[in-house]
């Protein structure tokens, strides 16, 4: 360590010295360069010696450099040289004990924390005791949301304490304090309801995303494959084929008697006689919902059977899959089913004849439609509409009638035979029974409590007149909810396995248990009956199809068929360009527009409010003071609010005004006013101006009225003529008013044939009367005095007419109002070139013109205030109006009655049912062509 110093401190000394040699040259001019000379003659030398020598002086070294070269140092800078070196150097050395002095002493302060450190207790138990890491930053959140939690409690409860004894200390009485929480709680059901339209606006939204999706994936999944279809694949899809034509035959409409007699397989029975529960069998999974002696089954419920690889079922118009494995998932579909069972009810009915598609697939099932019905009933209860009982039979009959549906009859083997109601019903439709399956259920409880002999009757056929192609006996359960199919299956195979009555000999063949056996024989029914009878029925539809298209030739041979939707979407677009129309209208037309509806909206006020009380004060100061007073009013309550009604109807009326020229194009189709008249009206019924524009406006408004100086000769022109035509506006209603209380003039009368009645005659004696009054007082005040009226009385009273003072009054405000409003029109003229007059004496002037001034800052707040709303307009309120616009027409496009009954007309009805005709009879022949590939 010690040598290590002392290389140092020999360094620092060269650097030193070299230093104090600079400062001793500048001090002398001839010496400027001796650093450098120095170290060419060997300085390091001289170092050596300082060295060796006991560390000999830098004075002696520098003068024996000097002198050994010639140089001459003069003594005074010789002395103030070493004066510089003795003081670095001290400095110097106490550097370096201070230096040295730190090191050491942070050597011992480290040993000695070294020695503290080990003589601590070992607390490592803490760590396990306290939380690390994430679990303490956790451990502080939930101390911190304990805290406010608790601080929000007690805040609460102190506002709470503290309203209370507000309401105390101040009085107020119970009744008012819940009239307010009322109040408060109507807001708040408001409020809900907002967020629940919100939230259904919404899911809309959503499921309209979810069909274009599905959509654009089928689309995909088209181009992907774009290949031949195997004959394995064809087999599977067949049936959904078939259903989709039964689908599109659901919602067919005709008006040439062309019934669907398409094949399927109907379901029918007897409340409670087991056919749900033979349908899940086949289905093999409990998908329908159960109830306890009530009517379960309210529509029609159309279930396609297709083999899969999965067990699943799914809803025509949906995308949702429902896993039949999994017990959520049927908890799911049965909810899902009894939802739209209900939903299918309206109008007080009990039942609908609204069909409930469904698909469900799975290995082993038998491809087949079937069709459930709801369940015959012969009495009905409180909670039935009137004309259940009735409803239900013509449902039942209308699909049995079918000539080639397939019944399949379902009767309860619990119940006497006799107090069946659907055999009967059967039999009608089906005498000869070339189409009927009947299915005996509940067998292991008609073992019980039945006759064997009368259950081997109704399975030969032989207690029922009716006849069948087969019959057959299953076992749908043991009456448990919660059994699975599984269970139903294995517990049915068991009883027939055991049961004594089929077991004996020449009873019941084997092929007649079991719902196996019963879904296969009704499956091989159904292609039978489908190859039979398809070819027939698609070369109906050919023929439907080809009349129609010979009709619409006849009709409208230069049109295309045009169905509700694409007219629905042509209309949609035609709409929108008006409204991008509505943008395009020019700035002038929009002021003119405004200017003339916020006239209309105004003028009343004015005059009635502000001109006619402020005219009538008596002098021009009075005047002023009172359209200050009055306009300041207005503007702050009624004139903001009166302005935006204004601009909305101003907006109303140019967007139906395009509407209506769009009506009068070569080019108009007149199938779309019906709907394009409904679309604006409930879109602008939903379009309200922003909130926010009241309170601009009334800022505006404000700071315009406080301007009281015309200021230039076309403003005060433009004021006048303003003046000018708005009192002859009030002139022709003053007019039409005083005809309608008078009666016509003597040339009227005399030209037309009228006479005036005994009203109309007392009404012109009194206004002789009130003429006179104003003629002896030019100025006269807008009220009659009391002795005025007594002598109007009087002197009436001498022509032998009897009037009282109130009818003398009613006379006189018209009488009056013309009077005045003439005087304003001649003081408006007069005022006309009184301009400079006016600059130059102000409120002074000889010819009173409050009058223009009052209307000039009218005139401006209808300018200013028609340049805001013409802003608001094109910036905000035209693009609002588009978008309420574009949502009322999504809501209509979700909407099939809405369309059907908004486009109407033999052109759209026809190209309907030609367009449906069209893709039935296509879906006919694509299903005839996989069906003869199959075989």
């Amino acid at each position: 360590m010690l040598r290590i110093y002392q290389n140092t401190y020999r360094r620092t000394a060269r650097k030193a010295v070299v230093y104090s040699t600079k400062v001793a040259c500048c001090n002398h001019s001839t010496l400027c360069n001796i650093t450098s000379q120095s170290r060419r003659t060997g300085a390091g030398g001289h170092w050596e010696q300082h060295s060796n020598r006991n560390h000999r002086s830098h004075e002696e070294f520098l003068l024996g450099g000097n002198q050994a070269r010639g140089w001459t140092i003069p003594p005074h800078s010789r002395g103030y040289g070493m004066f510089v070196v003795r003081i670095i150097r001290g400095a110097l050395k106490l550097r370096y004990i201070v230096l040295g002095g730190a090191i050491g002493g942070g050597v011992s302060l480290s040993k000695k924390y070294e020695d503290w450190k080990e003589g601590l207790p070992d607390l490592k138990w803490l760590e396990d005791a306290l939380p690390q890491g994430e679990r303490w930053s956790q451990f502080s959140r939930n101390l911190i949301e304990v805290g406010s939690v608790v601080k929000n409690a007690i805040d609460i409860a102190k506002e709470d304490i503290k309203a209370k004894t507000t309401v105390a200390a101040l009085g107020i009485p119970a009744d008012e304090s819940r009239k307010k929480y009322d109040k408060l709680q109507t807001q708040v059901e408001t409020l809900q309801t907002e967020i629940m339209n919100v939230q259904i606006k919404y899911q809309k939204e959503l499921e309209k995303m979810e069909k274009e999706n599905r959509e654009l994936r089928q689309q995909y999944l088209i181009l992907k494959t774009n290949k031949k279809t195997s004959a394995k694949r064809i087999k599977k899809s067949l049936i959904d084929m078939y259903s989709e034509v039964l689908d599109e035959l659901s919602g067919y409409d005709t008006g040439y008697t062309m019934a669907d007699h398409l094949p399927r397989v109907v379901v029918v029975g007897d409340q409670s006689s087991g056919k749900t529960s033979v349908l899940e069998s086949i289905a093999k999974a409990r998908i329908f919902p159960r109830g306890s002696g009530e009517m379960m089954t309210r529509a029609p419920v159309k279930v396609t059977l297709a083999e899969g690889p999965y067990h699943v079922a799914q809803f025509r118009d949906t995308d949702r899959e429902y896993d039949l494995t999994k017990e959520s998932d049927l908890a799911d579909l049965r909810r899902e089913v009894e939802f739209r069972m209900r939903s299918s009810v309206r109008g007080g009915k009990t039942v609908s004849n609204e069909v409930i598609a469904m698909t469900v697939k799975g290995p082993g099932l038998q491809r087949m439609v079937l069709v459930d019905l709801p369940g015959i009933i012969s009495t009905m209860t409180v909670d039935m509409a009137s004309d259940t009982k009735d409803s239900i039979h013509q449902m039942t009959k209308h699909y049995m009638s079918n000539p080639n549906a397939i019944i399949l009859c379902i009767q309860d083997g619990s119940v006497d035979a006799e107090r069946s109601n659907v055999t009967d019903l059967v039999m009608q439709c089906d005498p000869l029974g070339r189409r009927t399956i009947f299915v005996l259920t509940k067998v292991d409880l008609a073992e019980e409590l039945a006759d064997p002999d009368r259950i081997r009757k109704i399975l030969s056929g032989k207690l029922f007149p009716m006849k069948a192609l087969g019959y057959y006996a299953v076992v749908t359960g043991r009456g448990r909810k919660d059994d699975s199919i599984d269970a139903i299956r294995q517990y049915e195979e068991d009883f027939f396995k055991n049961s004594k009555l089929f077991h004996r000999r020449g009873v019941i063949m084997p092929h007649q248990v079991t719902s196996r056996n019963l879904s296969m024989a009704v499956s091989d029914r159904f292609w039978k009956m489908v190859r039979e009878t398809i070819e027939q029925q698609a070369d109906a539809f050919k023929a439907t199809r080809f009349n129609l298209e010979t009709e619409w030739k006849n009709n409208f041979p230069r049109l295309r068929e045009s169905g509700r939707d694409e007219l629905f979407d042509k209309a949609k677009g035609e709409i929108l360009d008006e409204v991008v129309t509505l943008s395009q209208i020019s700035a002038k037309k929009w002021d003119d527009a405004l200017t003339a509806k916020l006239w209309e909206k105004l003028s009343n006020y004015v005059f009635e409010n502000v001109y006619l009380p402020a005219a009538q004060s008596g002098s021009q100061n009075s005047f002023n003071t009172m359209v200050d007073i009055k306009l300041r009013q207005w503007a702050e309550q009624a004139l903001p609010a009166k302005s935006v009604e204004a601009g909305w109807e101003a907006l109303q009326q140019e967007f139906i005004s395009l509407m209506e020229r769009a009506k009068k194009a070569h080019d108009h189709d007149g199938v779309f006013d019906q709907l394009k008249s409904a679309v604006v009206d409930e879109a602008i019924r939903r379009h309200s101006w922003e909130d926010k524009a009241i309170d601009m406006l009334r800022v505006i408004q404000l700071n315009t009225l406080e301007d009281r100086f015309v200021h230039d000769k076309t403003e005060w022109d433009l004021a006048v003529k303003f003046l000018e035509n708005s009192v002859t506006n009030k002139l022709v209603q003053t007019d039409e008013t005083l005809a309608q209380m008078f009666g016509p003039g003597p040339w009227t009368r005399f030209a037309h044939w009228k006479s005036l009645t005994q009203d109309q005659q007392k009404r012109r004696s009194v206004k002789g009367e009130l003429d006179k009054i104003l003629k002896n007082d030019v100025k006269h005040l807008p009220t009659l005095s009391y002795d005025e009226l007594t002598t109007v009385r009087k002197n009436l009273q001498r022509d032998n007419v009897e009037v009282d003072t109130d009818y003398i009054r009613q006379t006189w405000f018209p009488v009056y109002r013309k009077h005045f409003l003439q005087q304003s029109l001649q003081r408006a003229k007069d005022c006309r070139k009184a301009y400079y007059l006016y600059t130059q004496q102000g409120t002074e002037c000889e010819i009173s013109c409050s009058d223009v001034v009052l209307f000039w800052r009218i005139q401006q707040v209808i300018k200013v205030t028609g340049n805001a709303l013409r802003q608001q307009v094109i910036n905000r309120e035209a693009r609002r109006l588009d978008k309420e616009i574009k949502a009322v027409l999504d809501e209509f496009s979700e909407d099939e009655e809405k369309k059907a009954h908004l486009l109407t007309g033999k052109r759209v009805q026809l190209a309907e049912e030609l367009i449906k005709v069209r893709q039935i009879q296509e879906k006919l022949e694509e299903f005839i062509n996989s069906l003869n590939q199959e075989k």
